[in-house]
């Protein structure tokens, strides 16, 4: 069940629990017949190679050290993933992005979204977005990946790539 959404978005009535097919979702309580269904959000990342080196990113809402892929939401006016991924390389470390190739699709339950991964080979200097605190260079050789949907994209990538990388637990989780 959503925890975003208290009330009805067409005709403002608390919005109350309901099963649609064995599905319990929450609906309109005054019967205008609205349902939310709570579909996931998409969203895209990039495992980024600049040169030799992988960019891991910090955002800046994270506590401690965690570093990750560079994501982002995929926008309506998004002509595909392969543009938004490359969007989101530029956006958010100021790098030209350029030949993305699809890794897969991941869900990330936490926050109700699927995740559409890509490799993109990037140029540039990198300069952080207003989203990011900090990045790491890894060698691909000895990156190391998390137990979630853009960790086990990197993952898959450096299988690819002839790397067997020890997984690390996500801080903060057990």
């Amino acid at each position: 069940m959503s925890r975003g959404f208290r009330f009805c978005p067409q005709c403002s009535a608390p919005l109350a629990p309901q099963d649609h097919d064995g599905t319990p979702r929450m609906g309109c309580g005054a019967g205008c017949g609205y349902v939310h269904w709570n579909n996931p959000t998409p969203v895209v990342a990039a495992v980024v190679q600049h040169g030799d080196d992988l960019i891991l990113a910090r955002n800046v809402a994270w506590p401690g050290k965690f570093f990750a892929l560079i994501t982002g939401f995929l926008e309506a006016n998004d002509p595909s993933p392969e543009e938004a991924v490359v969007r989101e390389v530029e956006e958010e470390l100021g790098l030209q992005g350029r030949a993305p190739s699809f890794i897969g699709h991941y869900r990330f339950e936490r926050m109700n979204q699927i995740i559409i991964a890509y490799h993109v080979v990037a140029d540039g200097e990198i300069k952080l977005g207003a989203e990011l605190a900090e990045y790491i260079r890894v060698p691909p050789a000895q990156a190391t990946y998390w137990p979630a949907a853009t960790g086990l994209a990197l993952r898959d990538w450096l299988r690819t790539q002839g790397h067997d990388p020890r997984e690390i637990p996500i801080p903060g989780r057990r």
